[in-house]
């Protein structure tokens, strides 16, 4: 019987820059809990399946048999290895390619995949190799810097298969206009919705973190595919945020009818900096020309609901997205509908195989990119080592 072999080729000089630079230098590997909610794109069904191969505590074992042992970040779930160092992510990775005999050719940028009766012949600079099978794990567009490049879709294309349009994903967004400035370096929970014709609300509860050029914080960088998504789609769409999540204005304004009576000689702007950071409150007030010098016991009903009701869905005049060049993400590409889910193997050009951010899913913030990473690349190895 042939020996099989595995060939990696890669256009870096050295291999995983996205591993080194995630989760700030730390590597986010995954999630104690991941299920198909944390994720955008293809059919949930596909999605779940893939997930169910490699769930997030088979994937935890085996990053720890090959020495990377996690901690819980507390209170989101986020797992890291214990060195805090993604080098120590990597280093595993590649030990244990090593160790299995997996051939790795960085600086080897392939411009081109032809499919012929034996297999394939994948061009490599001046290099060409034959091959029985292809896996195109090539990333995204996101963070171009790294090597995903989105040269990986130009391959797929060519070999068959139609792509579903592509946007970036987990990006700070830009906003027009001046509120946001002088809030650079603000947090907040809040609950953010894009609103988009024709598609049902998507709704967001996260951190939202003001800063020069508009929005960041995992609560933006999640909402943040809907409102791209949209605005490939040809729809109108809107980003409003509730600065008081899962209240609506009857909540919001007994809240501020509860400072009057506790507070009632208070200034307005005062005492609403006890609901929100005293910037924000300054900045909302302004901007809705109410006095902010107006004591509590005198604030007419109409300026309190007002006041209200524009707290719980304060428009947020999104411009634009910072694009690829920040996106940690890329949401669209290879449809699931054109992949066999038992091997994630194309249904366009047999002996072709997809795995990690190339096909259309995109997951939210919080090891999930990473996770959706392994588990369809441990379908496509186990897939493969079936049929041969």
């Amino acid at each position: 019987m042939p020996t099989k072999s595995v060939l990696i080729l890669d256009s870096a000089a050295k291999l995983g820059a996205k591993i080194l630079v995630s989760g700030g230098g730390r590597c986010n590997v995954t999630n104690r809990t991941v299920t198909v909610a944390d994720f955008c794109g293809g059919s949930p069904n596909v999605i779940k399946r893939i997930l169910a191969a490699l769930p997030a505590e088979r994937t935890v074992e085996i990053f720890r048999e090959i020495g990377v042992e996690m901690y819980e970040e507390p209170d989101n779930g986020k797992l890291f290895p214990t060195t805090d160092r993604a080098k120590t992510v990597l280093h595993a990775l590649l030990a244990e390619a090593e160790r299995v005999g997996v051939r790795i050719e960085c600086g080897r940028r392939v411009s081109d995949i032809q499919p012929g009766d034996d297999g394939f012949r994948v061009v490599a600079g001046d290099t060409e190799f034959a091959a029985r099978r292809v896996v195109l794990a090539t990333g995204g567009q996101s963070l171009p810097k790294t090597g995903s490049d989105g040269f990986g879709f130009v391959l797929a294309e060519r070999l068959g298969h139609a792509l579903v349009p592509r946007t970036p994903a987990l990006d700070p967004l830009l906003l027009d206009g001046e509120f946001h400035q002088p809030l650079s370096g603000i947090w907040q929970v809040v609950e953010l919705t894009v609103i988009a014709e024709g598609r049902k609300p998507a709704r967001v509860r996260g951190i939202l973190l003001w800063t020069h050029f508009g929005l960041s914080g995992p609560g933006v960088l999640d909402v943040s595919r809907h409102w791209h998504r949209a605005r490939v789609e040809g729809r109108t769409a809107s980003l409003v945020v509730n600065f008081f999540p899962g209240e609506d204005v009857a909540a919001v304004e007994a809240r501020i009818l509860h400072l009057g009576r506790e507070v009632p000689k208070v200034q307005l702007h005062n005492a609403l900096a006890r609901l929100l950071p005293a910037r924000l409150a300054d900045a909302v007030l302004a901007a809705l020309g109410i006095s902010a010098n107006v004591p509590m016991a005198h604030l007419a009903k109409s300026t309190r609901q007002s006041l209200a009701q524009a707290l719980v869905a304060w428009r947020l005049p999104v411009r634009d997205g910072r694009g690829y060049g920040f996106a940690e993400a890329t949401a669209g590409g290879v449809s699931l509908a054109e992949v066999d889910p038992r091997d994630l193997g194309s249904r366009k050009c047999p002996g072709l195989h997809f795995a990690g951010e190339i096909l259309d899913v995109d997951g939210r913030i919080g090891g999930f990119n990473f996770q959706w990473a392994w588990s369809s690349a441990w379908v496509v190895a186990t897939g493969i080592a079936r049929a041969v």
